[in-house]
C-alpha cells in the first residue's frame, strides 16, 4: 500500500482505476479511514473505480496514516495533508466525495482551495445541531484515550486544543454559513438523518450553497441504486472537458 511522508508525517492512501481523480475522504470521525468504506450503504471505491481515478486514504493518526499533535491543530491541519496529497501525485484538480467527517474535510479544503475541486459528493455531512456537541467530544475523547495508549509522549494539551478547533465552531465544524453561500463548486448533498448528521445540516447546505442539490433518500433497497446512478452522473457533468 503506497504512502507518502512529509516532514514527521506518514499518510497511508491507495488509488484505483484510471481517468478523472476523486479523492476520498472516509467516516468514522478521527477514525477515518479507508476500511469504512465497507460499512456504508454503498462502496465509492466500488462503484466509483470502472469510471474514475480513485484516491482512498487514511487520515492522519487513522487506519495506517500518523503525525504529530499540537494544540494548534485543526480542519486546516487536515487540508494541509490532502493539499500536499494530491500535489504529491501532481492532481491540480480533482472531484471530492466526503462521508460523515469526510463531508467536512471536503467542504473545508473547497474554501481554502476551490480551484482545485471541480465538484463535491457530501455523504451524510456531520454539524452542530445545537443540542449533540457533547456527543462528538466523547467521540474525540474514545479516539484520543486509545492514541494515548499506543503513543503515551502525546499531550493532554495538545489533544484539547486539537478538539476545541475541531468542534467548537457551529454549523458543519469546518465551514461558516457563509462561507458555504459562496462555495463556487457543485455540491451532491445525501441527506443525513440522525444524530451525528442531523437532516438540518445537509439541508440547509443544499438550500444556501449556490450550485447544490439535496438527496433525501439514498441508504437502503433501490434508494441505493438510484442514489449510485445520480453520484456517478453527478460526477461526470461536471468532469471537465
Amino acid at each position: 500500500m503506497p504512502s507518502f511522508t512529509r516532514g514527521d508525517i506518514r499518510i497511508q492512501y491507495e488509488i484505483h482505476g484510471v481517468g478523472y481523480p476523486v479523492l476520498l475522504f472516509a467516516p468514522g470521525g478521527m477514525r477515518s479511514n479507508m476500511e469504512f468504506w465497507q460499512r456504508t450503504p454503498f462502496n465509492p471505491i466500488l462503484e466509483l473505480t470502472r469510471y474514475f481515478r480513485v484516491i482512498a486514504m487514511d487520515q492522519r493518526n487513522a487506519g495506517a496514516s500518523r503525525a504529530p499533535v499540537s494544540a494548534s491543530d485543526g480542519w486546516h491541519t487536515y487540508t494541509a495533508d490532502h493539499l500536499a496529497l494530491l500535489d504529491e501525485l501532481g492532481i491540480e484538480r480533482c472531484h471530492l466525495l466526503g462521508g460523515c467527517i469526510g463531508a467536512a474535510f471536503a467542504l473545508a479544503l473547497i474554501e481554502a482551495a476551490p480551484a482545485r475541486v471541480s465538484a463535491a459528493v457530501l455523504q451524510q455531512p456531520i454539524g452542530n445541531s445545537g443540542t449533540n456537541r457533547e456527543t462528538f467530544r466523547s467521540l474525540f475523547n474514545a479516539w484520543a484515550e486509545e492514541l494515548v495508549r499506543g503513543r503515551p509522549s502525546i499531550k493532554a494539551e495538545a489533544l484539547a486544543g486539537l478538539e476545541a478547533n475541531m468542534y467548537d465552531a457551529d454549523f458543519t465544524f469546518s465551514a461558516t454559513r457563509e462561507q458555504v453561500a459562496r462555495c463556487p463548486v457543485p455540491l451532491l448533498v445525501l441527506r443525513g438523518d440522525d444524530e451525528f448528521h442531523p437532516a438540518a445540516i445537509s439541508e440547509e447546505i443544499a438550500r444556501i450553497a449556490p450550485r447544490a442539490e439535496l438527496i433525501q433518500k439514498w441508504k437502503t433497497g433501490d434508494d441505493v441504486t438510484d442514489a449510485v446512478s445520480r453520484v456517478l452522473s453527478f460526477l461526470r457533468e461536471n468532469t471537465p472537458r
